[in-house]
Parts: structure tokens; C-alpha cells; sequence
């Protein structure tokens, strides 16, 4: 088992910043590929970014490749979203997700509201 828990949600102006953590605890930590999805009200659940366990690549939604990063760190069993540029379609609840692959993610966190204002 893994147990996900987010922070660092908010209010931001558009053109702000915010950066998402997930800590993670239970099976190693560094054995999973680590995702962002997000939710908005009315609207599917959808993909942001992840990064995977073997080889640290990483992959994003067209909507913020350029904005986005996601990073991990193994020894703190953390993973982050750094948000940049953030419009106000950016408003969701954000989630992570851990998983074997970028296919399969078998574990959730709770999420965490992030709000864009224009």
C-alpha cells in the first residue's frame, strides 16, 4: 500500500505560481512513476503530468507543457508540481497518483483545490 497526501493548493491570481506536493509513504517510494491529474467541476478527470521511476522521464498535457514541471525527490519521498503562468482554466482539484506505470496508477490521494482567479 501507499498513502498519497497533497498540499500546497490555493487562491492565485492569473499569472501566478504554485507548487503542488505529494508525500507519499508505505511501499518505496522510488519503485513508482508518480502523476498530477486534475479535476474541474463539470469535467472529467484529465491527465497533467508524470514521471516515471525508471529513467526520470517525464510527459505533460499539451495545455501546460511550458508552464508545468514535475520533479520527485526519492530521498524525501516527494513528488512536486511547480505551476507557473496559471490561467484560470487551471482550476481543479489536483490529485497524485502512483502507479507501475504511466498506464496504470493504483493509488490516490485525496487531492487538492487549486483556483485561478482572473
Amino acid at each position: 500500500q501507499v498513502q498519497l497526501v497533497e498540499s500546497g493548493g490555493g487562491l492565485v491570481q492569473a499569472g501566478g505560481s504554485l507548487r503542488l506536493s505529494c508525500a507519499a509513504s508505505g511501499r518505496t517510494f522510488s519503485w513508482y512513476t508518480m502523476g498530477w491529474f486534475r479535476q474541474a467541476p463539470g469535467k472529467e478527470r484529465e491527465f497533467v503530468a508524470a514521471h516515471s521511476w525508471s529513467g526520470g522521464s517525464t510527459s505533460y498535457v499539451d495545455s501546460v507543457k511550458g508552464r508545468f514541471t514535475i520533479s520527485r525527490d526519492n530521498a524525501k519521498n516527494t513528488v512536486y508540481l511547480q505551476m507557473s503562468s496559471l490561467k484560470p482554466e487551471d482550476t481543479a482539484v489536483y490529485y497524485c497518483a502512483a502507479g507501475i506505470s504511466t498506464a496504470q496508477y493504483n493509488y490516490w490521494g485525496q487531492g487538492t483545490q487549486v483556483t485561478v482567479s482572473s
